[in-house]
């Protein structure tokens, strides 16, 4: 029986995750321990993620541990990652995609059926997602966007106290925490309108790349056809040279429609591009360009 230690966040949402993991991993025979590492993310609160220093800042100590072995087996919302992979390591494995959609969740005095989502005129909007912050404005000119930080239940908090009329959550950590929101309109966002972040809805399943044994354990629990598709999301950020502060959506379909929002700055507008994908090489390749060509910024 193979014993696995997984490193995890300490939040309700990275803890559902790798619980999940641990059951996954448990049918397969193997024993399972979660040791829970604090991140800079999490240590950081008052700071919007635009400003803080460097990229990784969910992942940068867990993948620490990782490569000190500390840990076996690192538990990641996929979308949090870097793309260009610290030295040594590897996503072994992905999960399939819970819903990659955006939620809008309005406070009720907020509501307005008369507008877009719902959402009244003039109202203040709660998120510190650069790639959020360029889609509201773009189809809601008319919102203040205000930072918002904290784990989902904190954020939750904050809007049930009035300090925004809305908030911005991906539905998939909140269908997975199972909340009651009732007390609050919930408008899904669709996304092939308004873009998730690449890889959104996905589990990542980080390990050292010289562990053979536990790769083949993993590969038992991995969705290539997920990997596939997220593959292409977030190449096209890597090519971008981004990280969670960049203004870019990318969202590829079950049915390899390929759906691109990017705001060359958070004061520009956003650039919405549609693809059908019937080959899966060079596709990145050719949004970077197609994005270049339509920000005038040169390729």
């Amino acid at each position: 029986m193979k014993h696995v230690v997984i490193g995890s966040r300490g939040s309700d949402l990275a803890l559902w995750q790798a619980y999940f993991v641990k059951s996954e991993l448990e049918k397969l025979n193997c024993s399972v321990e979660i040791k829970i590492i604090k991140t800079q993310g999490d240590k950081i609160q008052h700071l919007s993620f635009d400003k803080l220093e460097g990229k990784g800042f969910f992942t940068k100590e867990i993948e620490d541990a990782l490569l000190n072995k500390d840990i076996d087996l690192a538990v990641h919302s996929h979308k949090d990652l870097e793309t260009t992979p610290p030295a040594g390591l590897k996503i072994s494995c992905v999960s399939q995609r819970a819903n990659p959609a955006d939620i809008l969740l309005i406070h009720k005095s907020a509501v307005d059926t008369g507008q877009k989502w719902s959402l009244k005129s003039g109202a203040t909007v709660g998120t510190s997602s650069a790639r959020r912050k360029s889609q509201v404005l773009k189809y809601r000119p008319d919102t203040t966007i205000t930072d918002l930080r904290g784990n989902v239940p904190t954020r939750i908090d904050k809007l049930r106290q009035g300090n925004y009329d809305a908030i911005l959550l991906a539905k998939a950590g909140v269908d997975r925490l199972e909340l009651d929101l009732s007390e609050f309109e919930e408008v899904v966002l669709d996304p092939t309108e308004f873009i998730p972040a690449p890889a959104q809805g996905v589990l990542g399943l980080q390990i050292r790349e010289d562990d053979e044994a536990l790769h083949m354990v993993l590969q038992q629990m991995n969705f290539p056809d997920v990997q596939q598709r997220i593959e292409l999301e977030r190449k096209v950020l890597n090519l971008l040279d981004g990280g969670c502060q960049l203004p870019l959506g990318v969202y590829c379909t079950e049915d390899h429609q390929l759906h691109v929002s990017y705001a060359p700055s958070l004061e520009g507008d956003c650039i919405g591009l549609t693809y059908t994908v019937s080959d899966f090489t060079g596709m990145a390749e050719k949004v970077i360009e197609d994005l270049h060509s339509k920000a005038s910024l040169g390729a």
